[in-house]
């Protein structure tokens, strides 16, 4: 059978000249072997993923994922409370975290998020009487004085340091009125993915239907070290506060941040805000730092252990988050809303690519204000495309020349022979 060597032979050229042509970049892709009975397939790894359930925090109780061997969470009287990564937005363990509770002065790190971009530091501002009207009874003060200027910066000083009403109203009334500011407060809850919160009075000061959460507050805190400006007035321990010809000292009543009246103070603290009033009990919103790791936890109401006990509610649960780090999967995620759907979507496609190639859900989750990451199809993977480029057809080119060239080979010797 000549035809049938011939073919062999320009095969067996072929496939020598296919063996030392250069693949092209795009075709390469690493690729593991996945078992299918009794065949082994080459195919791509699919993604590894985290699971989330989005659901948890909505849970009442402790919520905590950890591994073996992890540290357990400290028991703390609080009704809610929350400890987050402050860099990716990972909730680490909660408890009662979506529960609707008076959030005090708390709200004013919500306030803070809202006014601080429309006016500068430097700015002055000379106060009005119509600026002071309202503040509630019993409320906490700066000291800020009808007919004085101040800079805004010292009002801020006030906001965050004495946790100041009269600082707050001025404030507010300086970015559109206290009902305007109160609807713009609501706005940012909603645009950080804080639905829990209802703002009524923009100061915190209790009033009917003002609600917030531990989950909330959290949010704030976080939204709140993105801010240089936030940051570093809520890390101030000590300031001066004007009052005309002279000025007197303010220390910030966040203890953990000043070491005062008993509190030892949290290495590492940025601080953040306290809150206190006889409806909401004591509430704290704080953040830390250790290494490069960033926790905020926030406190709603511990029920025991006297006013000071929220602070050490939350050096236990700081502690803990520390300790923790690598231990324990997140229960949820302080992302915006819009994110947090996404991520409802994509855990629904991990389930399903988990089921189809065996894969257990685990890895990173997408950070917080970073683009969502998308699962990638295992028939498709970075550099192949739906059609076959020149790559794909070039093998069969090369096949079919050959043969090509055999029939003719075959032929002129089949012709020679008949002329000999």
């Amino acid at each position: 059978m000549i035809v049938t060597s011939a073919v062999r032979q320009a095969a067996a050229g072929t496939a020598a000249l296919l063996f030392v042509l250069p693949v092209p970049a795009a075709t390469a892709s690493p690729v593991t072997p996945v078992s299918h009975g009794a065949a082994s397939v080459e195919e791509p790894t699919p993604p590894v993923r985290r699971f989330v359930d989005p659901a948890r925090l909505d849970r009442k109780g402790v919520q905590v994922q950890g591994a073996p061997g992890a540290p357990a969470v400290p028991s703390v009287s609080a009704l809610s409370w929350v400890v987050a990564d402050a860099s990716s937005g990972d909730v680490l363990a909660a408890r009662n975290a979506h529960r609707k509770l008076p959030p005090a002065s708390t709200l004013k790190a919500l306030f803070a998020l809202t006014a601080l971009p429309h006016h500068k530091p430097s700015e002055q501002h000379t106060v009005a009487d119509s600026e002071l009207t309202g503040i509630g009874a019993g409320s906490s003060l700066v000291g800020v004085k009808e007919g004085y200027t101040y800079k805004v910066s010292d009002l801020w000083n006030g906001v965050f340091l004495s946790s100041g009403n009269d600082a707050v109203h001025v404030l507010a009334a300086m970015n559109g009125g206290w009902d305007s500011m109160a609807r713009q407060m609501q706005e940012k809850a909603r645009a950080l993915g804080a639905e829990d919160t209802h703002v009524v009075s923009p100061d915190g000061y209790d009033a009917p239907g003002q609600v917030s959460s531990a989950y909330d507050l959290a949010v704030f805190g976080r939204a709140g070290l993105q801010d240089p400006a936030f940051a570093r007035y809520c890390s101030t321990r000590y300031a001066d506060f004007p009052a005309g010809s002279w000025s007197y000292g303010i220390a910030n009543t966040n203890r953990l941040l000043t070491g005062e009246n008993g509190v030892t103070r949290y290495p590492g603290l940025l601080g953040i805000k306290n809150g206190y009033t006889s409806n909401a009990g004591n509430t704290l919103i704080s953040a830390a730092r250790r290494g490069d790791r960033t926790l905020v936890v926030s406190v709603m109401n511990p029920q025991a252990g006297g006013g000071f006990a929220v602070y050490e509610e939350a050096r236990a649960l700081l502690d803990w988050g520390f300790e923790a780090s690598g231990q324990v999967q997140p229960v949820g995620t302080l992302a915006p809303a819009r994110a947090k759907a996404t991520a409802e979507s994509e855990a629904r496609a991990v389930a399903v690519a988990r089921d189809d190639h065996g894969v257990r859900a685990a890895g990173p989750a997408p950070r917080a204000g970073a683009e969502p990451m998308s699962v990638v199809s295992p028939r498709k993977t970075s550099g192949e495309s739906e059609e076959p480029g020149p790559s794909a057809w070039l093998p069969l080119a090369l096949v079919g020349s050959a043969c090509g060239a055999a029939l003719a080979l075959w032929g002129w010797r089949r012709w020679a022979g008949q002329r000999a």
